[in-house]
């Protein structure tokens, strides 16, 4: 009887260390930024998609060519969207009410 509990508080205890194992790996991600300028007021409407050649784009099924070829901000989150990348932030720049605005879109995707 006594085998039986050691054995069981041996296996608890496994158990246990386990589980807390895998509660602390943390999560790694590849993160991608994509510059986008569009006319000021012009409701989404992009002038340009600009992305560098990135580390997080290799081996990936997404291409900077198909990126810069999209019209439209909202195709552009529906597009990183479909390809399992999740939007984290956005920052603009804007000079004048006529100027371009620049925005930087950033990604990440779990590696």
């Amino acid at each position: 009887m006594k085998r039986i509990s050691t054995l069981l508080l041996v296996f608890a205890f496994s158990l246990f260390f386990t589980s807390e194992t895998f509660a602390q790996e943390i999560q790694k991600y590849d993160f991608l930024e994509i510059i986008v300028v569009q006319k000021a007021n012009n409701r989404g409407k992009v002038k340009r998609i600009k992305v560098e050649e990135q580390t997080s784009l290799l081996g990936k099924t997404i291409t900077v060519k198909e990126i810069e070829d999209i019209e439209e901000t909202s195709t552009l989150l529906n597009y990183m969207n479909s390809a399992n990348w999740e939007f984290v932030d956005r920052q603009s720049v804007v000079s004048d009410d006529n100027d371009p605005v620049w925005m930087s879109y950033i990604f990440r995707k779990a590696k």
